[in-house]
């Protein structure tokens, strides 16, 4: 029998959950022409929340077509161009063989040069001379554009992992030759979404920054716990087994209602369930989950500084005023000035996340093996 619950891959369907209110702005953005940016931590839903708003859309405007560029392994401008041109023409067409005339008639001044593999309709590169690309960049990033008025259609370009821009070696020139050529655009769309949050608040909510105000920011929550009370049972429910609201409670608790941890413990305590569930059940699926992960958090914990390490002792204990002598002295932090260090360096390994004053753990199955096994 199949899992019911969904994890480490797009969640549609029965497996979506809740998301309505992001879902209906996202929507009416796209249907509106205005340019969206979807900013949460990794693995609480952004691309599921796109691809989603992607099926509806489709089915209703067959004249809306949906470019999807993932910058998760894109460290270079010239991989930046070569990806987006790749993915806005096999977007815009359905023959690989236009792929080719497509790219030579809307590409004229680079001369790319394009690749087939075995399988053409999937394994298609385009190669760009990237001296010349430096000259004539804006007609890569006019392509959708282009096209779109040539086939008389609207193109949505989706890009993950926008902050990956930040890594290139002139981010910020980049990103005003982005904005100049994308703010003129009438029938090209953008929804720019990552998971490192300082770093896409810093490129969208810094006045000093190209792409202030480009489009409607839109902050990424977790879902409800009231959510998964429902959707838990229902799901074990479906499948011919039960579980109580009590112990789907003690579920979403304990993953802080994380929706990836949320998928993933449900999924163990599923499988260890043959008809009803128990508190036993879910107490040796988390004994399970933490062992699985254990190596993992260990490799993870041995990189960090001894002070990072006392600072994670300190969040894990309730602390609040890290400057505080106490705090210091009790915790050996240091001065008050190796604070703010020691928060950009948690923050930058993405183990805690910052926003405003509120200081939390980014994983939390993390958080409870630190705080059941590490530090006992």
């Amino acid at each position: 029998m199949n899992s019911p619950f969904i994890f480490g891959k797009l969640a549609i369907g029965q497996s979506f959950i809740n998301r309505e209110e992001e879902k209906k702005r996202l929507k009416n953005n796209i249907l509106g022409s205005n340019n969206t940016m979807l900013i949460s931590p990794r693995r609480w839903g952004k691309s599921s929340l796109v691809r989603m708003v992607a099926k509806e859309v489709e089915k209703e405007r067959s004249d809306v077509h949906f470019c999807f560029i993932d910058m998760f392994n894109v460290r270079t401008e010239e991989e930046f161009f070569e990806l987006f041109a790749t993915e806005v023409l096999k977007t815009t067409s359905h023959k690989w063989e236009e792929w080719a005339e497509n790219g030579k008639q809307f590409i004229r001044t680079l001369f790319p040069r394009f690749s087939f593999g075995i399988d053409p309709q999937n394994d298609f590169t385009i190669s760009l001379d990237f001296k010349q690309l430096k000259k004539s960049a804006n007609e890569i990033l006019n392509l959708p554009e282009e096209i779109a008025k040539k086939k008389n259609i609207k193109i949505v370009v989706c890009i993950d992992e926008f902050q990956n821009i930040s890594f290139f070696d002139e981010p910020l020139a980049l990103q005003k030759k982005l904005r100049s050529v994308w703010q003129n655009q009438s029938e090209t769309t953008y929804c720019l979404y990552g998971s490192k949050r300082h770093m896409m608040t810093d490129i969208f909510e810094n006045k000093s920054m190209p792409f202030y105000k480009f489009g409607d920011t839109i902050f990424l929550n977790k879902i409800d716990e009231k959510y998964w009370l429902k959707y838990i049972p229902l799901q074990f429910k479906r499948t011919g087994k039960r579980i109580n609201k009590k112990l789907a409670q003690q579920i979403a608790q304990i993953s802080e209602n994380h929706p990836y941890y949320v998928q993933l413990f449900s999924n163990i305590v599923w499988q260890k369930t043959d008809g009803n569930c128990t508190d036993e059940i879910v107490e040796f699926a988390l004994n399970d989950l933490l062992l699985q992960s254990s190596i993992l958090f260990q490799r993870e914990t041995d990189n960090l500084s001894n002070t990072q390490v006392n600072f994670l002792k300190a969040l894990v204990d309730g602390v609040e005023q890290f400057s505080s002598k106490e705090t210091l002295s009790t915790y050996n932090l240091g001065s008050q000035g190796n604070i703010k260090k020691i928060k950009t360096a948690l923050e930058s390994k993405e183990v805690i996340d910052l926003w405003g004053s509120k200081i939390e753990f980014l994983d939390p199955i993390f958080k409870t093996w630190f705080e059941t096994t590490y530090m006992k």
